[in-house]
């Protein structure tokens, strides 16, 4: 009995410690360009490249310097951090309307629509200041792809 004690502890903790180290966290591309490889190596092949400034991707691994991403259409794969940057943007996942203000009731800006990448300047409970091509306001931030943090 103690024997099956201790292997199902054991069991358990190693799927916690499996989980603790995924952290799973949004990020932002830093640059323009940036590789994402099949593996967590500079000799690993060239998967696709990305070619979107601030897109937001979200990672669920880790490897020394790589990290394992997932996009918003579940593309995946690995980027070296020094193409990474703490999350500053998101991606409506329906269309939205930008308003001058916090509010359903201040001056409508623009539509915006579903997919659209949007650059977190300041947020609150349930509505975030963005900017997207010229474009400056406040959306609510609901049915968005990314980290309001």
């Amino acid at each position: 009995m103690k024997t099956k004690i201790v292997i199902w502890f054991f069991c358990l903790s190693v799927l916690c410690s499996q989980f603790l180290n995924a952290e799973e966290q949004f990020l932002s591309l830093k640059k323009n360009k940036v590789n994402v490889r099949y593996g967590a190596s500079f000799d690993s092949e060239i998967k696709y490249i990305y070619n979107k400034k601030n897109l937001p991707i979200k990672q669920i691994d880790k490897k020394e310097n790589f990290r394992r991403i997932i996009d918003l259409k579940n593309n995946s794969g690995w980027i070296h951090v020094s193409q990474l940057k703490k999350s500053n943007s998101i991606i409506t996942l329906t269309d939205k309307i930008l308003f001058k203000g916090a509010s359903n009731f201040s001056k409508p800006i623009a539509r915006l629509k579903q997919g659209r990448l949007l650059v977190i300047i300041k947020c609150g409970d349930d509505w975030c200041k963005v900017k997207t091509d010229g474009y400056t306001g406040w959306i609510k931030n609901k049915n968005v792809w990314g980290s309001i943090k």
